[in-house]
């Protein structure tokens, strides 16, 4: 059985482009990586478990605060390369990237040590355009960003720039 993850792809528009908020893994082997190893706010859940409530419960964990209640859209699943099933939802909203605040987890460092260091889930979390998001996410998260942007409700909205501009 593959492992289950939701999360929420919280959008807002800028102008006429789509910004998507996105977050950075913790913990010392993510510590160097940016281009390819960012994520939408998620994480694992039990099979039978609503996965639009399992999606506002991580992201509270992983940002310290729930979901803005906007339009949602119910995205399709995707596979990613280790076989975890993600069901993600986009949610137009809000959100002050500067005042999230992750939960932790702890790993003994160095391995055998005995010594037990906690890191934060989520290091940090930024507001990028979507064209910046499909440089930074996991190649394995991106087709949500493909899904978002043919929803109906922005049509005729851009991707924005790489370079942010």
């Amino acid at each position: 059985m593959a492992k289950l993850s939701a999360g929420v792809l919280l959008y807002r528009l800028n102008g006429t482009d789509v910004e998507v908020l996105i977050a950075h893994p913790g913990g010392p082997f993510w510590a160097r990586k940016d281009a390819g190893a960012w994520s939408v706010p998620k994480g694992e859940y039990a099979g039978g478990e609503d996965p639009w409530l399992a999606a506002q419960r991580e992201f509270t964990e992983e940002l310290g605060a729930p979901p803005p209640p906007g339009p949602r859209i119910d995205l399709l699943p995707i596979r990613q390369a280790g076989g975890k099933v993600v069901t993600a939802f986009a949610v137009r909203g809000d959100f002050d990237a500067a005042a999230a605040v992750s939960n932790t987890f702890t790993v003994e460092l160095p391995k055998g040590s005995g010594r037990l260091v906690e890191f934060p889930e989520i290091d940090r979390v930024a507001w990028v355009s979507v064209a910046v998001a499909r440089a930074k996410l996991l190649s394995g998260q991106r087709p949500l960003l493909d899904q978002l942007m043919a929803a109906p409700e922005l049509v005729g909205y851009g991707e924005g720039r790489l370079d942010g501009g």
